[in-house]
């Protein structure tokens, strides 16, 4: 049987930094195993990234600590290039 696919939102991370009694710190503490795969995209490490180094007094992480998990969540997960096919346009009477 397929591994469900996932993608973790920023909120779940940071949720799981703050409390180990939650379902996002359950949620994280099942990477790596046969429950789920988890995917990215550069986009998205960079929000986790930018989030996490934010709040990095109240999660109480080093810069280290937060480069390292990243790293982690990098390598356990499916790496997505997206593509944008449009371009948004404006009336001529807005411009």
């Amino acid at each position: 049987m397929r591994k469900p696919d996932i993608v973790l939102e920023t909120n779940v991370i940071i949720a799981a930094l703050r409390s180990k009694r939650g379902a996002s710190f359950r949620l994280l503490s099942l990477l790596g195993g046969s429950k789920f795969a988890i995917h990215d995209s550069v986009a998205l490490v960079l929000e986790y990234e930018e989030v996490m180094l934010r709040q990095r007094a109240q999660l109480g992480l080093s810069v280290e600590q937060i480069r390292l998990l990243i790293d982690s969540l990098c390598a356990l997960a499916t790496h997505h290039e997206i593509h944008y096919h449009w371009r948004p346009t404006l009336a001529a009477n807005l411009v």
